[in-house]
This record gives C-alpha cells, sequence and structure tokens, in this order.
C-alpha cells in the first residue's frame, strides 16, 4: 500500500462532515479544462482527450495544473464519467465538436442481456491514475474520485451518444422496464466498485455525477435514478485506514427532489444554479452538507460582477452553524471560455468573504 503524506488542508473534508470551518472551502467541477493554456498544451502533447485520461503522467499533470494556479481546497481526478461503459466493452470513442459516442451501444434485449461488469483490470490505468496524483499532490489538498451514476452512464450506454431528447432510453425505460431495470443493476455495482477501488488508490473522498437526472419525470427519477444512486451509496466504503471519505450526490436538474435526494445517506447534495440556497438549506437541516452552486456562466462576464454573484451566493447559504456544511463550486462544469483570471477572482473572494461572514 502506498503511504501518503499528511493532509495539510482538510477544510473541504470538514466542510462536507459538516464541521467547523474557518472559510469555505471551493473547488470547481471540470476545473482541469480547455479554460486553462497550460491544459490545452498538455492535451495537445498527448494528441486527444483519451490519450490525456489514460495516461496516469498526462492526468496527474492536468489534476495538478489548477491547484498549482489557485489556492483550491481539492483536487478532483482528472477522467471521464464514461470509463465504467468503454470498460464493458461498448468502444468510446470521441469526435471533435460532437463528444464522446459508442460503437456499441445497448440497442437490442440482447445486448442489454449481454451487459458484463467491467473486466479485471480494465479500468486499472484510473487507479494508477489516482495514487499518483494523491502522492503527488503531497497532502496539499485531498483528492476527489468520481463517477456517473448508473443512470447517466445508461443515457449514453443506450443512446449511443450525448442526448437532448433521450427518446431512445425514455422508449426502453417505458416499453421495457424490466431491460432498463437490468442495465442500472450492473451499472449500480460496476459504480461501486468501481469508487471503492478509487478509495483504495487513494481518493479522500467521491462524488456521483448524475447528469441526465434532471431529464426525467417525477416519479421516473426516484425509480430508475435516485434508486440506484442510494444503492450505490450503500456499498461505498466510507472509512479507510480510520479516516471517513465523504460522498457527494449531485443531480443536474435535481432542486425539486432535494430533500429525497439528502435522505440516500451521502455527505453532502451539489446543487446547480437554478435553486435557492437559502430555501435549500432549510429543506435538508443539519442531514447533509450543500456544495454549490454559482452558475458558471457568471465567470464570463467582468471579474468585479463575479465577486458581487460569489457574494450573493454565500449570503444565500448564511452564516455557517454547527452541524451545517457548504462547499462553494458551480452549478455544473467551468466554461471552455472562462478567463483564468476570473477564477482567481472567485476563488479569492470565497475565502475572504466566507472569513469575514465567520468573524
Amino acid at each position: 500500500m502506498p503511504q501518503f503524506a499528511p493532509l495539510q488542508n482538510d477544510t473541504f473534508l470538514r466542510a462536507l462532515l459538516r464541521q467547523p470551518t474557518e472559510y469555505t472551502p471551493v473547488w470547481l467541477m471540470r476545473q482541469a479544462g480547455r479554460y486553462l493554456p497550460e491544459y490545452r498544451a498538455t492535451r495537445q502533447k498527448a494528441g486527444s482527450f483519451m490519450g490525456l485520461a489514460t495516461n496516469s503522467d498526462y492526468a496527474t499533470e492536468v489534476t495538478l495544473q489548477p491547484i498549482d494556479r489557485y489556492p483550491l481546497d481539492a483536487a478532483i481526478l482528472f477522467s471521464d464519467i464514461l470509463t465504467v461503459p468503454d470498460a464493458m466493452g461498448l468502444g468510446l470513442y470521441f469526435v471533435e465538436g460532437e463528444g464522446p459516442k459508442f460503437e456499441r451501444p445497448l440497442k437490442t434485449e440482447a445486448d442489454v442481456m449481454a451487459l458484463r461488469e467491467p473486466a479485471e483490470g480494465s479500468l486499472d490505468y484510473v487507479f494508477k491514475a489516482v495514487t499518483q496524483i494523491r502522492t503527488e499532490l503531497n497532502g496539499r489538498v485531498p483528492l476527489i474520485g468520481f463517477s456517473g451514476s448508473p443512470w447517466t452512464l445508461a443515457c449514453y450506454m443506450v443512446e449511443g451518444q450525448g442526448s437532448r431528447e433521450f427518446h431512445t432510453i425514455k422508449k426502453m425505460l417505458y416499453n421495457r422496464p424490466e431491460l432498463m431495470h437490468h442495465i442500472l443493476r450492473i451499472n449500480a455495482k460496476s459504480v461501486a466498485d468501481y469508487l471503492n477501488a478509487q478509495i483504495d488508490a487513494g481518493a479522500q473522498a467521491v462524488m456521483i455525477f448524475d447528469s441526465w437526472g434532471g431529464a426525467l419525470a417525477d416519479g421516473a427519477y426516484q425509480e430508475f435514478s435516485l434508486q440506484y444512486m442510494q444503492q450505490v451509496v450503500a456499498q461505498l466504503k466510507r472509512e479507510k485506514d480510520g479516516v471517513k471519505i465523504p460522498a457527494i450526490v449531485f443531480t443536474k436538474g435535481g432542486g425539486l427532489w432535494i430533500e429525497q435526494i439528502a435522505d440516500i445517506g451521502a455527505d453532502a447534495v451539489g446543487l446547480d444554479w437554478t435553486v435557492n440556497l437559502t430555501k435549500a438549506r432549510q429543506q435538508v437541516g443539519d442531514k447533509v452538507a450543500l456544495q454549490g452552486n454559482l452558475d458558471p456562466a457568471i465567470l464570463l462576464a467582468s471579474p468585479e460582477q463575479v465577486q458581487a454573484e460569489v457574494r450573493k451566493v454565500l449570503d444565500a447559504y448564511g452564516k455557517p452553524s454547527a452541524g451545517h456544511g457548504h462547499v462553494f463550486n458551480l452549478g455544473h462544469g467551468i466554461s471552455q471560455f472562462t478567463a483564468p483570471e476570473n477564477v482567481a477572482a472567485m476563488v479569492e473572494t470565497v475565502h475572504s468573504y466566507s472569513k469575514a461572514q465567520r468573524a
């Protein structure tokens, strides 16, 4: 087992566990990304997105770039949510400007029944990267591991690519719910195993990204997305070497279901920018911490505007108190068109304003 340096800044983990912190910690969804010139340079060297994600040296390099540039409170593994279905043999590939696609999507009943969990060793490149990143972080900040949710992975596996309408998967969901549940059961087991292996490799917190849960109708969301995230959370290792490993769940478009999401056993619930933080905090009480929820588009405005909007988010959450926790984040991934200096303004304001709030 690798020996890791002691953690110097545990503010992020403490906030997730609803323990007192000196300030509100901050990290960004997609913080290693195209808005950073150094990321673009490394990606060019790697030749492709998957060239970057499957090479532990490159994955480590880009994971650390935002940590070197900004005083962020957590690093997140550089990877893709579609590594799991790729390891199930669906043939992930990327088309420039069109995003990820699968060569062999689940089109027929036979395809669904042939689906298997990832083969032993097929995701070792991810776990190798986790250990390498954790080692090179040298205790500066915690490392977050992650996965797509069972439902979100299924959307790509059945549609064969990203979708606006989700007609193919919804047709299966309503026509053949038993096939849908079969896929989701396999996905839930695979995701839990995948996250636990990341924890074994050195991840200090884990996050489940349910990017497409918000596409579901009320009722269908609970049956086909939330239920399976609950299964994943129930199987997670919540402690490693005597240290708690917090779990975050995030459904984009899940604002309607905050209270139900808070009940599935995770430590924190991520919120998109459509949610009122004041209300959300009242809804969840001291059951979970909250993460979010600045609109990423605000980072396209002037630094002064960014600072003003950051203060609004912190004011909406309000003064932290015992048993409550808030991690500042965007309501979704950062835009590639963001000016790096706006991120600096955001991080600085989160830290300074939240310190003043606690004074």
